[in-house]
């Protein structure tokens, strides 16, 4: 039984992610899309239990984020955030789990992510030595994630599906990098880049209540599909 989902909203406090053109922020995105998908699952599955990192504009390390997840032992764990490029015009959504990069791409966007750990206290003894500017540290640290990887390309290819056919997004498929986030999560894992800030047309979809909710009603339709299909 698939009973405990835990929902980050990715960024928060301190730490505002990017921004696109109109001053809009990830961490405010984030959090209301996290807010708007945990009612959605409340209110329709009472049998599980949903747990957010964070319900307001704080700052939560990444390994407190993963912590959270495995000290209400969740069946699943959902990162919501939102993408950059140097492309404005560059648009779309990915969905990541834990594991090697096949491209730069990949890479630039694991750096960019995990580069919020140089604001935490002691985050060289806490990660071990992790170095966000290192390739080889996030290459390194992409095993830690190969038991849960079956389940969390499961999930990731379903929400993907869901962008795209049934809310029109342009979809990059299911991606692999070394996310801290999702590093030490003792279950399935994804890491959700909603959509790209940069791109003007976009961020006036994440900013609104519209593109939010669909969003939210993508993630929380694959959610569902995926515990019949794990409870069968």
């Amino acid at each position: 039984k698939l009973k405990t989902i835990v929902i980050d909203a990715g960024h928060g406090g301190v730490d505002p992610g990017c921004n696109g053109a109109g001053e809009v922020w990830e961490k405010t995105v984030t959090l209301s899309i996290a807010l708007k998908l945990g009612k959605l699952l409340e209110d329709s599955l009472k049998d599980v239990k949903v747990v957010y990192t964070r319900k307001t504009d704080d700052f939560i390390e990444l390994n407190e984020r993963a912590n959270i997840a495995n000290r209400n032992k969740a069946d699943l764990f959902i990162s919501v955030h939102c993408n950059a490029a140097a492309n404005k015009s560059l648009y779309g959504t990915e969905t990541y789990t834990m594991g090697l990069h096949k491209t730069d791409g990949n890479l630039n966007v694991a750096k960019r992510e995990n580069s919020v750990i140089l604001q935490e206290k002691d985050y060289q003894t806490a990660y071990s030595g992790f170095d966000p500017n290192s390739p080889l540290a996030h290459i390194m640290m992409a095993n830690y994630q190969s038991a849960f990887m079956a389940s969390s390309v499961k999930f990731a290819s379903k929400v993907e599906e869901q962008f795209l056919k049934n809310y029109q997004r342009k979809s990059f498929g299911v991606k692999q990098a070394g996310f801290l986030v999702i590093w030490r999560t003792a279950m399935p894992s994804v890491l959700i880049e909603t959509g790209f800030l940069t791109n003007p047309e976009e961020e006036n979809y994440l900013a609104s209540e519209k593109g939010q909710k669909e969003v939210a009603e993508g993630i929380a339709k694959a959610f569902k599909q995926y515990k019949e299909e794990i409870e069968r």
